[in-house]
Formats: C-alpha cells, structure tokens, sequence
C-alpha cells in the first residue's frame, strides 16, 4: 500500500494543511517514498458516500457491474457506495449479499454496502430474510425495495419493527402505485400539453406522511429515497419537528433540472420520480441547506442504449450519475451560496455514512482514521461527455452541459483510485487494495 503526502490542501472548514497517509490511515509523519501530490488550489473532502446506487450485477451486467460501478464512483470522488436490491437475483438472501460485498472487496476501488430487499423478489408480499442479511458477513443495515414502493402499510410496520431491534433502516421509494398507474412525467400544464400521463406529486407525498407516522410509532428508523416536492419537504419538516427518527435524501438531478426538460421527449431525462417544477427544485434546495433533507444520493440508474433511445413512453426510467454528482452539487448548492464545502462534506459523505451505519467516516482527516479522501479542483470547468463516464452506461443526462469542478484525486482506505484526475489501472488497484 503506498504512501501519500498531499501537500497544501484545503480542507472543508477552510483551512490548509499537508495530509499524510500511510497503511491505510492518516499519520504524522511521511516515509521514504512516499508518492507526493501537490493540493494547492484544491479542496480536500472526506471520501463521498453514496446511499443508492445501482450496480446491477448479479444479473444485469450489460448495464453495469460492481467492477465499472465502483470504477464510475471512484471517478466521482466517492469510496462507498450502498448497492440496490433490484438484481437478479433480488438481494434478499444473505448469499446474495455476501456475494456483492465480496465482489466490491475483490475489485479496490470503493467499499459495497448492499442494501436488502424489504420484500421476497421486490414483490410486496411478505418479508425477505431481513435478520439472516443484518447477521451475514456483508452485515446490512438497511433495506429497501427501491424501484417498487412498500405499498402495504402492514408489511412496511412489520419492517419497521424488524429493523427497530438491530438499529437498522428501511428506505422508501414513495410512491403510491394507484396514484402513478402509466405516469411518465410531473403532473401539471406541461404534462398536459405533451399529452403524456401525469404524475401527482401527491403520490410521493402521501406515503412519506404514513410511513413517518408508521415509523413514529414503533420506534424505528426510516429513510426517505429521493424527495423531490415542495409538499413532500412539509411532511419531512412536520415529521422532524415531532422528532421522528426520518432522514431523506435529495438526488443531484432533482436539484438541477426540471419537467421542461421533458419537452424534448429526450428519454434521458425519463426518471423515477419525475423532473419537477421550478418551485419544487427550490423547495428541495432549501431543505438540503436548512437539514430538513439530510444527504445528497445519486440513485445511479445505468440502462443500456436502446432502454433508452426509445420512445419516451416505452424507454426506462433513470439517469446515470456518479462521475457527475459532485458537480451538480458545486452548481446547484455552492456556486449559488446555499451550502458551504463543510455542508458538503456532510451531506455527500458523513451523514450518509451515519445513515447506512458505515464505519470509518466519523473523524475525517484524524490521525489514525481510515484514510478515504477526495480533492477536486472547484475552479475547473468541463464540457461533460461520454469520455467522462466510466460505467458500461451512457445515460447521463449532462452530455454536453458545462460543469463545474473536476476530480483530481480520490483515496480509498489509502489507496489512491484516481491520480491526476484519472483512474487507476484495475491490477494495481485491487493489488494495492489486498495487502
């Protein structure tokens, strides 16, 4: 494992400090060797954390695998990812677990947390094998059905009471299906005017209210996927007033973009939930500076080409998003005032770690803590393209768009996955990674 000294770097409250790291952690004192990176001009951040991501593998590998998953987030500056259930097979098994961990140690370049499914197959009808999956080597701590929505208010309560005795978490994807039956875009004038079925932003909402109440009354830990209404922040707001046990998480695009972007029937601004309006990307900006939503999340969603050149109607829902994430949040978040590089650091690493209860990320930058670390140069501008992602996906909806910021280095556990702004090559990584 080699060692680093990061010379000059700015860490997030502002202050310039040299960065040593060796045998995985960071120290005092650098040795003989040492491989020496220069970090003036740049910001230091604690390695980012993502809490939903889709890696696809077991079963969907012309998407994406946990190797090009990984290597897309390494790319971004994140060293943890916490991977979906929706494979095939569904994560709901310990084996299958273990098996995705597994994957994610062998290959370096981030940590793989998987996420459990709530339910046998995403099916909504009983529960998968929540203890067996908290009690397996991968040690899940939370489970989710992302994708489907724990439509039934009983199976989500008895969930909830499950993962109450192990500190664990359920995250919803909310999304009440009744209320969502063909939608494919926010509900309103323009969904109207493109003739293309709405999506009420009341679904979203409706279940975030039952299943914080839900929540509330068993004493467990609920976590919210991708918020995207202006009414959706008032349930959350009300909720932690109360002092329910509720996180929620915003993804980049919905910080960004908005249903206009629908107009052009580009497939690759088809997601779940849909783009919304102006005022409901404000909303959700505001409640990212103000706490009422705790983390920024990807939900990385590769899909192949033709998932996606379709007709809007017929092509799949979601958008690619690790190599970009960081940048979308500089846009939307920092260039803007809202939040400051301490405020990311919260929201893009420690808190989603706490969420997921991942070890390692509580003291960034303290000597002896695991050394995971992200420099990005945030006066760099980049037209984003295809040579910009890493994945086995394009579906990004940022090709062609200028962005702020760019990833100069990312350290995973003290290996560096990204030098100068590149990757590293997979032997070298996953060598490094082994002793």
């Amino acid at each position: 494992m080699s060692a680093l000294v990061i010379s000059g770097a700015t860490l997030p409250d502002g202050t310039r400090r040299d960065l040593v790291v060796d045998g995985g952690v960071f120290v005092d004192d650098a040795p003989a060797g040492a491989i020496r990176i220069d970090a003036d001009g740049l910001q230091a951040l604690p390695g980012l954390v993502d809490l939903h991501t889709h890696l696809r593998e077991p079963g969907f590998e012309q998407s994406e695998t946990v190797l090009s998953g990984t290597r897309a987030a390494a790319a971004g500056g994140f060293t943890a990812v916490h991977a979906m259930a929706n494979t095939f097979p569904v994560q709901d098994t310990a084996g299958v677990v273990e098996q995705v961990a597994s994957l994610g140690a062998q290959h370096g370049y981030a940590t793989v947390r998987p996420v459990g499914a709530v339910t046998v197959g995403l099916e909504g009808r009983r529960l998968a094998e929540i203890g067996a999956m908290a009690r397996s080597r991968a040690a899940v701590r939370m489970f989710s059905d992302d994708g489907k929505c724990v439509a039934d208010a009983l199976l989500m309560r008895r969930a909830l009471e499950y993962v109450a005795g192990f500190d664990g978490v359920v995250a919803q994807h909310a999304q009440e299906p009744r209320l969502t039956e063909g939608a494919q875009m926010n509900e309103g004038e323009l969904s109207s005017e493109l003739g293309l079925a709405g999506w009420p932003g009341v679904a979203e909402e409706a279940i975030i209210a039952r299943d914080v109440l839900l929540a509330d009354q068993v004493g467990a830990r609920l976590h919210v996927c991708h918020v995207s209404t202006a009414g959706s922040v008032e349930v959350l707001r009300w909720a932690k007033g109360r002092g329910i046990a509720v996180t929620a998480e915003v993804t980049p695009h919905h910080l960004l973009l908005t249903e206009q972007l629908a107009a052009s029937y580009d497939a690759r601004y088809k997601v779940n939930p849909p783009l919304r309006s102006t005022e409901d990307v404000a909303a959700v900006r505001a409640a990212l500076a103000d706490g009422t939503i705790d983390i920024v999340a990807t939900d990385h969603a590769p899909h192949p080409v033709e998932s996606k050149e379709a007709a809007w109607a017929e092509a799949s829902f979601g958008m690619v998003g690790l190599e970009s994430a960081l940048s979308v949040v500089q846009a939307a978040m920092v260039d803007t005032g809202l939040l400051g590089w301490v405020d990311v650091a919260r929201v893009l690493s420690s808190a989603p770690a706490a969420i997921g209860r991942l070890g390692g990320y509580d003291a960034p930058f303290a000597l002896g803590s695991p050394a995971h670390l992200t420099l990005v140069d945030p006066a760099a501008r980049r037209a984003f393209s295809i040579e910009n992602l890493h994945g086995r996906s394009v579906n990004s909806p940022y090709l062609g768009t200028e962005l702020p910021g760019r990833v100069v280095a990312t350290v995973h556990g003290g290996v560096p996955t990204v030098l100068d702004g590149h990757l590293r090559p997979e032997e070298e990584v996953a060598r490094a990674s082994a002793h």
